[in-house]
């Protein structure tokens, strides 16, 4: 990869591990189900009618817009308002690295091999270090909603995949629009009536707006754009080793802006869940090479 991809790569991922922060900032104004709806709906309009509709299934365009927008988004958004910090929530929703792998041997038969395991019993080992460590920031609840979120992300993977190779931008802009239908009802049902509901969006600061738009906009749009982009242009195993860095992004902002401490468990927790993600998606490059070197 070149110094300039490799820098378009790793401005992805700094997007994606610093939105947690984002994220953050706009849970100051908006309820977590509205900022959701608010986030994919914002996602959908106006780009649906610039993008053509890509060649796959309703019914995957729909599965993928429920698990991730109704899934995965509306449950780490509601564990954020109150129920984890920032930092940790991007660290811990990475499980869905983990779920991938596993719902693949569960439902499409992949055989699951050593290194997965060893890499799942670190992951697992990092997590348990932070259930060790709940406090007013952050607890049980939270931690397991954000796992449920990084199963839904998983599902939401195994859909994805299914649906080939297609414009991601596009994909993520038509699987947008069935996220919202469902987040407007459980924001209806959940967190106050239409008026009170209203009366939020247009008190809503510019800075409320902003974290709204950055969401939609350079999250999704911008960042996969740029993923696929990249994608096309190399091979899986060069580019998707750079996700690894989405945590280590999303530690370092919420130190760094929102002053979220630090303390040596969350040091040991980060590096235990890192080595077993970094083996998960690292090995068998590295196996395939040693393999190659002995010829």
């Amino acid at each position: 990869m070149t110094l300039n991809h490799l820098l378009l790569g790793i401005l992805v991922v700094a997007i994606w591990g610093s939105n947690f922060v984002v994220i953050k900032v706009a849970l100051d104004s908006f309820p977590p189900l509205l900022m959701a709806a608010l986030r994919f709906a914002t996602a959908t309009l106006p780009a649906i009618f610039f993008f053509k509709r890509p060649p796959v299934p309703w019914r995957n365009l729909a599965g993928y817009g429920l698990l991730i927008g109704g899934g995965q988004f509306s449950l780490l958004y509601l564990a954020m308002r109150s129920q984890i910090s920032p930092g940790l929530a991007s660290l811990v929703v990475q499980a869905q690295v983990l779920f991938t792998v596993g719902l693949a041997v569960l439902l499409e038969g992949e055989r699951v091999r050593l290194f997965q395991l060893v890499a799942a019993a670190l992951a697992v080992a990092g997590f348990a270090v932070i259930g060790l460590h709940t406090d007013g920031s952050t607890t049980w609840l939270g931690i397991v909603m954000v796992l449920g979120s990084g199963l839904c992300w998983a599902l939401g993977n195994l859909v994805g995949r299914h649906a080939g190779r297609v414009n991601m931008v596009a994909y993520m802009v038509w699987t947008s629009a069935f996220s919202v239908p469902p987040l407007v009802v459980l924001t209806l049902l959940t967190e106050g009536s239409p008026a009170r509901l209203w009366h939020t969006i247009q008190a809503a600061p510019l800075l409320a707006w902003g974290a709204i738009l950055w969401q939609s906009m350079a999250n999704t749009i911008l960042g996969y754009g740029l993923w696929a982009w990249l994608l096309v242009r190399y091979d899986a195993a060069t580019v998707t080793p750079l996700a690894l860095l989405v945590p280590v992004f999303g530690m370092a902002s919420s130190v760094a802006l929102l002053g979220e401490p630090f303390p040596a468990w969350k040091g040991s927790a980060m590096l235990l869940v890192m080595a077993g993600l970094s083996l998960n998606v690292l090995w068998p490059r590295l196996r395939k090479r040693l393999q190659l070197s002995k010829k």
